[in-house]
């Protein structure tokens, strides 16, 4: 057998070897890559609606927080008028309960 006929093999091989070892194509890439893709779209979905939800939530707790404030001031009010009502029930029992000379 000649030199160049035992080479052949081996070049075959090489040649073979440095193919399959190649680049990625653009297609297996993009086929690698879709399923991975899809799942960071629907997270990424799901993240706007929760944030959306968050914000929604936040509005209605600062309004409610400003209602109870504005309930409280109420209250204080009322409170108010409540302990002067009693002090003039008082001050009218107390000149009632006066002795007697």
């Amino acid at each position: 057998m000649s030199p160049v006929i035992k080479l052949i093999p081996a070049v075959v091989i090489l040649i073979g070897a440095a193919g399959l070892g190649g680049c990625a194509s653009k297609s297996f890439v993009r086929e690698q890559i879709a399923p991975v893709s899809q799942r960071v779209d629907a997270l990424e979905s799901r993240l706007q609606e929760t944030d959306g939800t968050a914000k929604a939530a936040l509005a209605e707790a600062q309004a409610a927080s400003g209602q109870a404030q504005q309930h409280g001031q109420r209250l204080d009010q009322l409170n108010g008028r409540v302990d002067g009502v009693e002090q003039r029930l008082q001050a009218q029992e107390n000149r009632g309960k006066r002795p007697r000379n």
